[in-house]
């Protein structure tokens, strides 16, 4: 999947700044898609030449002028064609799963530092993912959210986010105690 497609799903949320796209990457695709500020930008120019955007300029006092980006006709139709088609299957690439790997040749006690941080990072991500999901359900059921939402997209993904990080926890926490149980045996 190219940024390009991230972007266009997060300008579904409505006119943006780069700069507040950068940001809320944070509450609505960053649960799937990173990128850079840096790779945000450049892709907001292509995308802009290409038609698939269009900017308006804002003018500010005391700062510089911000562009408000929203998505065109083109962008639209182009959002729908990448959903039409085939989703490529995820390939995991992960540093900390090499480690663990080899850690009955390495550094033990450095692999499991590392599968702690993964823990408190994941239960960080899913209180945050929870935190989001509080805000969009709003004190709602989510049978009653489901039903009236206008979009279903980002709570559905959010539910994704959920998932993957309580699998990571479940791993973390298993892989731990594994660990555990063998430097306990070998005293």
């Amino acid at each position: 999947m190219a940024l390009r497609n991230a972007v266009l799903a997060a300008l579904l949320e409505g006119e943006a700044s780069g700069y507040d796209l950068a940001k809320g990457f944070d509450a609505s695709v960053a649960n799937f898609w990173m990128a850079t500020p840096q790779q945000l930008y450049r892709e907001l120019d292509r995308m802009e030449s290409e038609g698939l955007i269009e900017a308006r300029v804002v003018q500010q006092e005391r700062r510089p002028n911000k562009r408000l980006f929203s998505l065109t006709a083109a962008g639209l139709e182009a959002l729908a064609s990448f959903t039409s088609g085939p989703a490529k299957p995820t390939a995991i690439r992960d540093e900390l799963m090499v480690k663990v790997y080899a850690l009955d040749m390495g550094d033990a006690d450095a692999v499991r530092v590392a599968i702690t941080e993964r823990l408190e990072g994941a239960r960080a991500k899913l209180a945050h993912y929870e935190r989001i999901g509080a805000r969009l359900l709003d004190g709602r059921a989510e049978d009653e959210y489901l039903a009236s939402a206008e979009r279903v997209g980002p709570y559905l993904t959010l539910l994704g986010g959920r998932a993957f990080e309580r699998a990571i926890i479940d791993w973390a926490e298993r892989a731990l105690l594994v660990l555990e149980q063998r430097a306990s045996a070998t005293r």
